[in-house]
C-alpha cells in the first residue's frame, strides 16, 4: 500500500500506461518541462522523452486535432486541457471528429483518445478556471465520460481510460488533487464504467461524483447524528451511467437526492431524476430531488463559497425528501 495524493496517483497511473505501451503519448500545455499546472505529469518528460510527453502550443483545438491524426496512425494520445474553461476552443474537434469517427467509418477507425480536464471550483481561481462542463460531453453520442473522486480511482481509472479504444473525457476534480489515500497497486480494480456504493444506508440515497463526493459523505455523517441512515453512491462513470447500482439502492431506500456542482438546468441530476422515476417509480416515497450550482455563470472567487453546494444545502434537501 502506498499513500498518494490524487495528483500523484494520476501521475503514477500515467507512468504505468506509458511503460505498458510505447504508443501512449501525452500532450498539452506545459505538461513536459513544468509537469503541468497541477504537477500531474511531473517527471514524465524527463523519463520518457520529449517525443512522448509533448509540450504543445497554446491552442486547444490544435491539441485535439493533432491527437485525432495520431489516433488514426495507431497512437493512444492523452491530452491535457489545462483548465475546464479552456476546453471550448477544442469543442468542435471533440464533438465533430473525436466523437463521430468510429461511427462514421462503420467501425473501421477507432479514437483511443483520453482528454483530461481538471474541473470544478473551490480553489479561488479567476474566471474560466472553475467550470463544470460535463453535461455537454455526456450529451454527445460517441464519447464516454468519467470522473474520479479519490486517489484510488484516479490511479486505476486513468490506466483503464488510456487502454480503452473509445474516446474518454476524463474529469479530475481539481480541489481534490492534494487529498491523500492508500493505493494498492496490486489490487484488481472495478470496471471503469461502474458506480460504487461509498456508504451503505437504508433511509435515502445520495448520488454524487467527483468533487462533491466528500461533501456527500460528510452530509451522511451529519445526518447520522440526527438518526437518518443515508446511502451514498459515487457514479464514477457519467456516460454511460451504471443505473443498476443506482436503481438497486433507490428501490431499497425509496428516496433519492442527486448532487453536483454544475448548474441544475439540464444537468446530470436531471437525467438521473428521469431515469430513477422511470425505473423505480413504484419504490419511490418522494420525488427525486436535486442539489446543484445556481443557474448563473460561475462567480468571482470571493463569492464562490456562496455558489458551491455545501453541507447545509444537502441536508436541507435530505430533510425535504424525508418529510414526504
Amino acid at each position: 500500500m502506498t499513500t498518494l495524493t490524487m495528483a500523484k496517483a494520476l501521475n503514477a497511473g500515467l507512468r504505468r500506461a506509458l511503460e505498458a505501451d510505447p504508443k501512449v503519448v501525452i500532450a498539452g500545455e506545459d505538461v513536459g518541462k513544468l509537469g503541468g499546472v497541477f504537477r500531474v505529469t511531473e517527471g514524465l518528460q524527463k523519463d520518457f522523452g520529449e517525443h512522448r510527453v509533448i509540450d504543445s502550443p497554446l491552442a486547444e483545438s490544435g491539441i485535439i486535432g493533432t491527437a485525432v491524426g495520431m489516433a488514426l496512425r495507431g497512437y493512444r494520445p492523452v491530452c491535457e486541457i489545462q483548465f475546464d474553461g479552456f476546453v471550448y476552443p477544442a469543442f468542435d474537434q471533440i464533438v465533430s471528429q473525436v466523437a463521430r469517427l468510429h461511427f462514421r467509418s462503420q467501425g473501421l477507425l477507432s479514437m483511443p483518445i483520453v482528454i483530461r480536464i481538471p474541473y470544478g471550483g473551490g480553489i479561488g481561481a479567476v474566471e474560466h478556471h472553475s467550470e463544470s462542463p460535463e453535461a455537454y460531453f455526456c450529451h454527445t453520442v460517441g464519447l464516454k465520460v468519467v470522473s474520479c473522486s479519490n486517489p484510488v480511482d484516479a490511479y486505476w481509472m486513468i490506466q483503464q481510460a488510456v487502454a480503452s479504444d473509445d474516446p474518454i473525457i476524463f474529469f479530475e476534480p481539481k480541489r481534490r488533487y492534494h487529498e491523500k489515500a492508500e493505493v494498492d497497486e496490486s489490487a484488481t480494480p472495478p470496471p471503469m464504467h461502474s458506480a460504487r456504493v461509498a456508504r451503505r444506508g437504508t433511509d435515502l440515497t445520495l448520488i454524487a461524483y467527483g468533487p462533491m463526493m466528500n461533501t456527500c459523505l460528510d452530509a451522511a455523517e451529519a445526518a447520522a447524528q440526527e438518526g437518518h441512515d443515508l446511502e451514498v453512491i459515487d457514479l464514477r462513470s457519467l456516460s454511460p451511467l451504471d443505473m443498476a447500482v443506482v436503481a438497486e439502492s433507490v428501490q431499497k431506500t425509496g428516496r433519492a437526492v442527486t448532487f453536483h456542482e454544475a448548474p441544475l438546468n439540464l444537468a446530470l441530476g436531471a437525467e438521473l431524476a428521469a431515469r430513477i422515476s422511470e425505473q423505480c417509480f413504484y419504490s419511490l416515497e418522494a420525488p427525486v430531488l436535486r442539489v446543484g450550482g445556481y443557474d448563473t455563470p460561475y462567480p468571482p472567487s470571493r463569492a464562490e463559497e456562496e455558489y458551491l453546494p455545501d453541507l447545509d444545502r444537502v441536508l436541507d434537501m435530505v430533510d425535504r425528501s424525508l418529510a414526504y
